[in-house]
């Protein structure tokens, strides 16, 4: 049988067929994050390694573990960075539009599950589960927001409001305004709730008095103010545990 001529581009240099190309780096450590994840969930993993498994859907060509380190570096953990103002995000280099939409959805999305854990039972029996719906819906705001919780005579949640979004450090709020939405919604109870920036959860004395100063509307309306909770980065306070109200 008549041998095979060699194949010039065997022979030529630079002719010859390129090695396949090796995957990058990350794709390994991808790999292992999600498998990381997947078998010990995400108690195991510092805030930065979450962040990235949160960043790969978006960036899905790059290694992300220097972008999560930025932006925890900025924000200060996981929690705080899905609870950032798009406009400070995109201040971050390599934060795309995509980023942020993605970020975003991952905040609605604790939102509504720590709301669904209140939606059907009494919250004077679910105050655990109250407390870390709050904590997931205002505890990392960089702006002040006051928000009312409307219950119905069961206890049972009928609305979670929020009356009104400030400055850093101040909100205002009318007590006759918080009157009339409970009697729109024929409640007989509401809880107070609003977040400091700052982080420290302590009242202050404008805290209090208005807190009362509502306490005093509702009153004679009939309706119980249960509580006042203030939220912030390091805890909470309730001012009826405080004997405040």
């Amino acid at each position: 049988m008549a041998r095979r001529p060699p194949d010039p581009a065997a022979t030529l240099p630079g002719l010859a067929e390129a090695a396949p190309a090796e995957a990058p780096h990350y794709h390994g450590h991808r790999e292992r994050l999600r498998a990381r994840f997947a078998e010990a969930g995400a108690d195991a993993l510092p805030d930065y390694e979450l962040l990235e498994l949160a960043l790969f859907r978006a960036i899905p060509r790059r290694d992300v573990k220097p972008l999560a380190k930025a932006l925890i570096r900025r924000f200060g953990s996981f929690a705080e960075v899905l609870s950032a103002e798009p406009a400070r995000l995109a201040e971050i280099e390599g934060v795309s539009a995509g980023v942020i939409a993605d970020l975003k959805l991952m905040e609605a999305a604790g939102r509504r599950l720590a709301r669904g854990a209140i939606a059907a039972r009494p919250l004077l029996a679910s105050w655990s589960a109250l407390l870390e719906y709050l904590r997931a819906t205002m505890a990392f705001s960089a702006r002040e927001e006051f928000r009312v919780l409307f219950l119905d005579r069961r206890n049972h949640l009928i609305a979670d409001e929020v009356q009104g979004r400030g400055t850093v450090d101040h909100t205002p709020v009318y007590p006759r305004e918080v009157a009339r939405r409970a009697l729109e919604l024929s409640s007989t109870a509401i809880i107070l709730a609003h977040n400091h920036p700052s982080g420290d959860p302590t009242p202050s004395g404008p805290d209090i008095r208005m807190t009362r100063e509502i306490v005093t509307v509702l009153d004679p309306l009939g309706i119980v103010v249960h509580d006042h909770v203030i939220l912030g980065r390091d805890g909470h306070a309730s001012l009826k545990g405080l004997k405040l109200i």
